[in-house]
């Protein structure tokens, strides 16, 4: 039986976290002995596995923000909007790693693992496999690139760091990557065609193969259930309509809260029975401080991590609106389909991936308020909820289950270490 190790920093925390995870339950439901290492474990699961978390680890994660926070003029201002991996833990001594056919690198930011380290697996000839939650593999440090587009070329500025000092940091940290790329074969893996089209224009990394896979979700715990019941549980209304935003952090201005906020004023001015009808849900963190924003009745719930809970929520509101302003392929958009709810967003990213506009959900045009008032209205209003419910549910099915996710990276793990008995 082939053995994967998939490294991501944390078990549960942020996106990557929660599809790293549900890629190693679906890679060991198909035939694949599947360990995830981490920095941060919070379970008591057999096949988390965590690396030896003292003092130097701390000093890693430390030692890093540090330097960032020197070349950011000692402002907390972008603080974790970079990465420059110069410090982290080797992992190749660990018997775990000894033990792998095949190691699955995801998000490994924030003292996980340094460049030196990642050059360290390199070299021990493993086959190595990337899969991009976001874009920095392909950049100098920035983890959202937005309409910078440097790394078709070369980073040498960076929009998140002052000029001057900044720029040798980004034009070093560049060389360093380049230097690992020119002696390596890694097989990356985007999960969506967005992100991989973005990663093919990197003259850091588009030179290797980079492949699409989507992320996995268990369909036999995110699917519909009873929607009375489902409110009862969160003590929510049964007699509105309810509209769903959710973030780890609410307040995280790449999410569009202001865009939803604007949205809904909208709804009130054009349909004043809005007003009366309808109700905003926000789940994540610092949900009760935009209490005050919303024309629309607003029911915080905070930040939620039980998995029971958070499909509870889903199955307790008729649409989810998510107006980010960069996303890969948020697994909110996956969970809420699966769970037989509609979906509105940007125009951007992985999202119209997801949703196919106006058969399971609505793509709204980027940066407008007014389209995303008219998306959330037509979804609760105008369109045959039941179609676009069961529509929503055979996306999941056909493009994100745990057994055609597991398949195609079976494929890639096969290539990978074809490819490491050949060189």
């Amino acid at each position: 039986m082939m053995k994967v190790l998939i490294v991501n920093t944390s078990e549960r925390t942020g996106g990557a976290a929660v599809a790293a995870n549900r890629l190693k339950d679906a890679l060991n439901n198909n035939g694949i002995e599947a360990n995830m290492l981490v920095r941060d474990k919070l379970s008591d699961d057999t096949t988390v596995l965590t690396i030896k978390n003292g003092w130097r680890t701390q000093w890693n994660k430390l030692w890093e923000r540090w330097c960032i926070f020197w070349h950011l003029r000692f402002s907390k201002h972008n603080l974790f909007a970079i990465d420059i991996a110069n410090a982290g833990t080797d992992i190749t001594q660990l018997q775990a790693f000894k033990d792998a056919d095949v190691v699955h690198l995801a998000w490994i930011n924030q003292g996980m693992l340094s460049l030196k380290g990642i050059e360290k697996i390199l070299k021990t000839g493993k086959p190595l496999v990337w899969t991009m939650h976001d874009i920095w593999p392909a950049t100098a440090v920035c983890h959202i690139t937005l309409d910078c587009r440097q790394f078709e070329t070369q980073c040498k500025d960076c929009r998140l760091l002052p000029s001057g000092i900044g720029r040798s940091l980004v034009r070093r940290t560049w060389k360093r990557k380049k230097a690992i790329e020119r002696r390596s074969h890694i097989i990356y893996i985007t999960c969506s065609k967005w992100l991989q089209g973005e990663a093919k224009r990197s003259t850091l990394i588009g030179q290797n193969t980079i492949e699409c896979i989507p992320n996995p979700i268990d369909t036999s715990v995110f699917c519909k259930a009873d929607k009375a019941e489902a409110r009862r549980k969160l003590g929510l209304p049964t007699d509105k309509r309810l509209i769903l935003f959710a973030s780890q952090r609410v307040t995280n201005q790449n999410k569009g809260m202001s865009y939803l906020v604007d949205a809904c004023r909208k709804m009130v001015e054009q349909h004043p029975e809005t007003l009366a009808n309808t109700a905003v849900v926000v789940l994540g963190g610092h949900a009760e401080d935009l209490r005050e924003n919303f024309d629309l009745p607003m029911f915080p719930l905070g930040y939620v991590s039980d998995t029971q809970q958070i499909v509870d929520i889903y199955n307790a509101i008729d649409v989810f609106v998510l107006p980010s302003l960069s996303d890969n392929l948020p697994n909110t958009i996956m969970e809420a389909m699966a769970c037989g709810v509609p979906c509105v967003g940007f125009e951007v990213g992985g999202i119209p991936e997801m949703i196919d506009h106006e058969h399971n959900g609505y793509v709204v045009k980027m940066k407008d308020s007014a389209d995303l008032a008219y998306g959330i209205n037509w979804v609760l209003n105008v369109a045959d909820y039941g179609k676009l419910s069961a529509n929503a549910v055979e996306k999941v099915k056909q493009c994100y289950s745990q057994t055609r996710v597991a398949t195609q990276y079976i494929d890639i793990y096969k290539r990978a270490v074809a490819y490491s008995k050949n060189k």
